[in-house]
């Protein structure tokens, strides 16, 4: 038990209001942990604590029964028996008459009154009570805020939990809970009193009992419809207008006792100028009518009916959207009010359908409409208010046709023949063919308004069918007229949809192609097989589609949209598993789709073959895998074409197909799970095909495009794979590798420049389409896949890679991101771990290219100066062997850097000195430079340029090797690390070097700085500022720079925005703004110009001291050069941003810092 000592402690701690808050709720918390652990019981508390709740003083007396009431908030879940929850609750029910003590005896009430019955809860008689006892003390509305929520929620509990106790109160309930909650205003207080009212009015249904009741309580929700909510914008209120309108709809319909009063008012403000109100309404009165049921509504349907044709009438939609996206429905663009009537119109069909009808057919605008149609033979002729009633008709059709199948009965029957008049189509004679002459009919324009609104209608039964959750049940019932209607006309109207956009006029407009796809869509796509649409329609709207797509690819908007009908037509048939219409499908649409992939005898361009060919097979899985074996078996044809022929044009069209299998088919593949077989199978091919090639003539120079589109592939479906499945295609290209291929010996890495040129030179375009797929291989596998002989394939990746093959380069550093630390237990001498592999990379002579190499084993000092000075001393005329060994270096040091080996630093110190001309600057023992061993360096500017942009190859996001789609060993925050230790070097480098070799620096800090994430750089921002701008000004000569300093002025404008940055910027200001006006001058980038123009004005408003002396000058310099920017910029882009001072500049939308516009504004 605790000792009343501590007890006593507690309770004055809480009671003491001199203590702050939180030393208050720790004694209530260690109160309650007593209680539940049943170290203390409830009536020694209620004991301990008599004299603070029966005192005289106000104050302590409050904190007392407040602390009593927190207390059993906390014990919800302990059981307590009924004679304590009893006494508790008689004490709370007295209290409530203390006014000074209300928001104790509040809480406690709404504690006991919440409890649960298996924990001992308050009877139905003390529930009487409490509510007696509120309703006789509490003058609700003026009290606090806080206290009157309390005050809601005891009353909503009372109602919820206790209804028949309660509500034998009668009267003095209703009119005290009116009285209580009439002029509330407070959201979260109003949220419970339209509960409330929702409640209480649920409880008394019958009007003979309080015959005034229900007025009463609507005269006090009537005042707040339609909710006009505001608050300022520093509230954080979690109750928004929405929650609040709900609320209140929900107590308007909560009891058909208020329909006299509810939908006159809700009609009246149908009529509001206000959008809110209106929607309100309307879904106010959605509510109300199925709530208040068809007898009561009975009365109100032709009120309802003038409203709601007057609203969807006067919809400010006007245009259909014409485009192949609109084809999934011809709704307009949305329009939540038009939206909302439609909702209600169909709700009242249902409710009451032989009224609405009758109001529906009846009606003069409606028939006044289709009498003017026939004046109009085209869409674009009609007049804006009369298309607007054309829609507005339209949709009310569909809406009513679409309610039931009594509905879709009489419009069909009213409405349907009307529409066949005036189309000119005569139904099914005794032959089963239809009247019209068909050559007749495809020779002349339909009218557009009765083909829009036969659309409108056969579109309503198809949903109406579709949301049956019987399809053939219902669709069996011959007794429905319009099912009938439709078989009869069903061939008539499938050749004036197909003589909509088969008509060859020059006039035809967008109106007839859509109008004609889409109605050859929704009868193709009837459920229910052949039931309604017979066999023969359905394959010739498919034959008519297919044609459209094959022969009419000139012309752009028909070709689209016949395209993307087919791909519906095909998702229909696989998301209703309609047997019947399948195999048609596949017969008339995939067979000949796919046939396209290998036939030369049609004018279709070939992109548009395969874009056709892809959409095809995404619309269903059967389909794919019919797209995808035809799509393999053009690629095979076309590579052995490559291959045998050395075929230009088959190395075009198979260069089309690999990128659309990567992008289309691949993706495709992988989301549909299952099909791994599929891609396992493409690759064996692949290298089957390749290997039984004896005559190989495809040249480097003709079918570069189709090598790099069949690496991609395979590194796409490799990447795909599971583990077991890579090993597989590991060994298959490994095996074929050596079959073909001869390993470089070690010793070749020890020999000097012309052996391993030698080497290199030798290798055929067999060899190199081999080891380029086997590369791809390489790099899309898991670190987990098994890679045999790992020693030889990484030296023959390095002399591969000497010759500029990429794919090697990628390949390698992929092989030292993914391998092992240490050896396993399984591990031959083949193998080798990580460390081991770069040793062999630098401890060979693979970067020597002097003629005397003889002691060079002599002047290395060290793995790294080894790697370095070979690399250094390899210059003389072999130029592009230089650069391609600083590409395969920079992707191997990549590989390392992704995976933060400590090696990536002798790569990084390779390229540091390459960036030093003619020896005479050094790094420092201190800065790791390569130290004691400086060599004389001459090397050619371009392989200066290739170390400098090796960075950009360290710090760049690959899509090509070394990313989580490869599955590439990733270390959190490389960059940032990487970012933090390069920079200094590179910044102590510049102070050092003579101008010819500065410039490559900055280029390399560029990388860098472009690379990082901004966050890093906002961070060290101050020393960053001063080499962005030397960078910036160094290489604002070179034209090949455009894109670097574009970059730079990116991250410069990220720093703009940042605060911290602001900061940084205010102590560069005047080289800034000389740096900014010389670049608005630039003049061979117009993005670079525009973005110095926005940077300059963004400083020139910086409220620092040291920005105003610059002021006048930035601002000056805006102004004259953004008159002549802004014309440039009109003359050659169409996205102007302005800015206050009134220059137009051009934002880039792709990039990937933050927005000026913040700053120009």
């Amino acid at each position: 038990m605790a000792e009343p000592s501590q007890l006593s402690k507690y309770i004055e701690s809480f009671v003491d209001s001199s203590l702050s808050p939180s030393q208050q709720a720790e004694s209530l918390e260690a109160i309650a942990s007593l209680l539940k652990n049943n170290q203390l019981t409830i009536e020694t508390l209620v004991r301990e604590m008599e004299g603070y709740l029966t005192t005289v003083d106000n104050v302590i007396r409050s904190r007392g029964i407040l602390l009593l009431g927190e207390v059993l908030v906390r014990l919800a879940s302990k059981p307590l028996d009924d004679a304590t929850v009893h006494s508790l609750i008689t004490f709370f029910t007295d209290r409530l008459a203390d006014w000074r003590a209300l928001r104790g005896a509040l809480v406690g009430c709404l504690a006991l009154m919440r409890r649960k019955s298996y924990g001992g809860m308050v009877s139905g008689t003390d529930a009487k009570a409490v509510a007696e006892s509120y309703l006789q003390n509490l003058q609700v509305q003026s009290l606090g805020q806080d206290e009157r929520k309390l005050c809601f929620e005891l009353m909503e509990c009372l109602l919820e939990r206790y209804p028949n106790d309660v509500a034998s109160l009668g009267d003095t309930l209703m009119y005290g809970i009116c009285e209580s909650v009439d002029r509330e205003k407070d959201p979260h207080c109003l949220m419970l009193t339209f509960h409330i009212i929702e409640v209480l009015s649920r409880l008394f249904t019958d009007p003979s009992g309080a015959p005034d009741f229900s007025h009463e309580l609507f005269e006090i929700l009537s005042c707040y419809f339609p909710i006009h909510f505001t608050h300022p914008k520093g509230e954080d209120l979690k109750i928004k207008r929405d929650d609040l309108a709900r609320a209140l709809m929900l107590a308007f319909s909560s009891t058909p006792l208020f329909e006299p009063y509810a939908i006159p008012l809700l009609l009246d403000k149908l009529s509001s100028s206000l959008p809110s109100a209106k929607l309100d309404s309307l879904r106010y009165l959605s509510d109300c009518t199925v709530k208040y049921g068809v007898d009561r509504m009975a009365k109100h349907v032709q009120a309802i009916w003038s409203s709601l044709k007057e609203v969807i009438f006067t919809s400010p939609e006007s245009d259909l959207s014409f485009t192949s996206e609109s084809l999934e429905g011809l709704d307009l663009p949305k329009n939540e009010i038009a939206a909302e009537a439609l909702s209600l119109l169909q709700k009242l069909v249902v409710q009451n359908a032989k009224l609405s009808l009758d109001l529906i057919v009846t009606d003069e605008d409606i028939n006044m409409i289709f009498n003017m149609i026939s004046s109009y033979k085209n869409y674009h002729e009609i007049p804006s208010e009369i298309k607007q009633r054309l829609h507005a008709v339209g949709r009310i059709l569909s809406t009513t046709a679409k309610a039931s199948q009594e509905s879709c009965n009489r419009v069909f029957e009213c409405f349907f023949g009307r529409l066949m008049d005036t189309l000119e189509l005569s139904a099914r004679n005794s032959s089963g063919q239809p009247d019209s002459d068909e050559s007749t009919l495809i020779s002349k324009r339909c009218n557009h308004g009765a083909l829009y609104l036969s659309i409108e209608l056969l579109s309503a039964c198809r949903d109406l069918i579709s949301s049956s959750e019987t399809i053939l049940a219902a669709s069996s019932h011959t007794e429905e007229s319009w099912k009938s209607l439709l078989q009869s006309f069903s061939p008539s109207l499938t050749m004036a949809f197909c003589s909509a956009f088969i008509c060859s006029s020059k006039d035809t407009h967008d109106a007839d192609m859509y109008f004609g796809v889409k109605g050859l869509l929704i009868l193709a796509t009837f459920p229910g097989g052949y039931l309604l649409i017979s066999k023969t329609v359905f394959e010739k709207i498919l034959v008519t589609i297919v044609s459209t797509v094959i022969v009419d690819h000139d012309k752009i908007l028909l070709w689209k949209l016949a395209l993307k009908a087919l791909m519906q037509i095909g998702s229909f048939i696989e998301r209703y598993h309609d047997s019947e219409k399948e195999p048609s499908y596949m017969r008339i649409v995939v067979e000949k789709i796919v046939s396209l992939a290998s036939a030369g005898d049609i004018s279709m361009p070939f992109p548009l073959r395969l874009e056709a060919l892809s959409d095809i097979g995404t619309s269903g899985q059967s389909y794919m895998l019919k797209v995808v074996q035809g799509l393999e078996e053009a690629i095979y044809a076309n590579l052995n074409e490559v291959y045998v022929h050395g075929s230009t044009d088959s190395a075009e069209i198979v260069t089309h197909l690999l990128r659309c299998y990567s992008d289309k088919m691949i993706p495709w593949i992988r989301c549909a799970k299952g099909f791994e077989e599929v891609l396992l199978q493409f690759a064996i091919n692949i290298w089957n095909q390749i290997e039984s090639s004896m005559v190989f003539s495809a040249s480097q120079t003709n079918q570069r495009g189709v090598l790099d589109a069949m690496i991609k592939a395979m590194k796409l479906a490799v990447a795909s794979y599971s583990v077991e499945k890579q090993n597989i295609i590991v060994q298959k290209s490994y095996n074929l590798l050596i079959s073909t291929i001869s390993s470089p010996s070690e010793e070749l890495f020890q020999q000097g420049r012309f052996q391993i040129a030698e080497e290199v030179d030798n290798s055929s375009g067999r060899d190199e389409w081999i080891l380029s797929l086997f590369a791809a291989v390489i790099i899309a596998v898991y670190p987990q896949t098994h890679v045999p002989n790992k020693r030889s394939i990484v030296s023959l990746f390095m002399t591969t890679l000497l010759k500029g093959n990429v794919a090697a380069a990628q390949a390698l550093g992929s092989m030292v991101n993914k391998l092992d630390l240490k050896s396993t237990g399984g591990q031959t001498s083949s193998d080798c771990t990580l460390e081991e592999a770069i040793d062999i990379i630098l401890k060979s002579s693979l970067w020597i290219f002097q003629k005397n190499c003889s002691n060079i084993q002599a002047k290395m000092i060290g793995v790294r100066e080894a790697g370095l000075n070979n690399l250094c001393n390899g210059v003389g005329r072999w130029i592009s062997l230089q650069i391609h060994a600083i590409v395969g270096l920079a992707w191997i040091g990549k590989g390392l850097l992704m995976r933060g080996h400590e090696k990536v630093k002798d790569m990084t110190m390779i390229f540091l000195q390459c960036l030093q001309s003619s020896g005479i600057a050094n790094i420092s023992n201190q800065e790791k430079g390569v130290s004691e061993n400086n060599y004389e360096l001459d090397l050619h500017h371009s392989v200066m340029k290739s170390a400098a942009d090796a960075f950009q190859i360290l710090m760049d996001d690959s899509e090509q090797c070394l990313n989580r789609e490869f599955h590439a060993v990733i270390r959190p925050l490389y960059k940032q690390r990487f970012f933090s230790t390069i920079m200094p070097l590179l910044q102590s480098l510049v102070v050092k070097l003579e101008p010819h070799s500065r410039r490559f620096v900055f280029r390399a800090s560029a990388h860098i700085i472009i690379d990082t994430p901004l966050v890093v750089v906002l961070s060290d921002s101050k020393k960053i500022i001063p080499m962005l701008l030397d960078g910036l000004s160094a290489l604002s000569n070179d034209v090949a720079d455009k894109d670097v300093i574009y970059g730079l002025l990116l991250v410069f404008t990220g720093i703009l925005m940042d605060k911290n940055g602001q900061e940084a910027v205010s102590d560069s200001a005047h080289t800034i703004v000389d740096c900014l006006i010389d670049l608005i001058q630039y003049p061979h980038m117009m993005l670079v110009r525009e973005t110095a123009l926005q940077c300059l004005v963004a400083v020139s408003r910086l409220s620092h001291a040291r920005i105003y002396p610059m002021r006048t000058q930035a601002s000056t310099t805006s102004c004259d050069k953004g008159s002549r920017g802004s014309q440039e910029s009109r003359s050659s882009r169409s996205r102007p941003m302005q800015t206050s001072m009134g220059i137009n500049c051009i934002k880039k939308s792709t990039s990937p810092m933050p927005s000026m516009a913040t700053e120009l504004q």
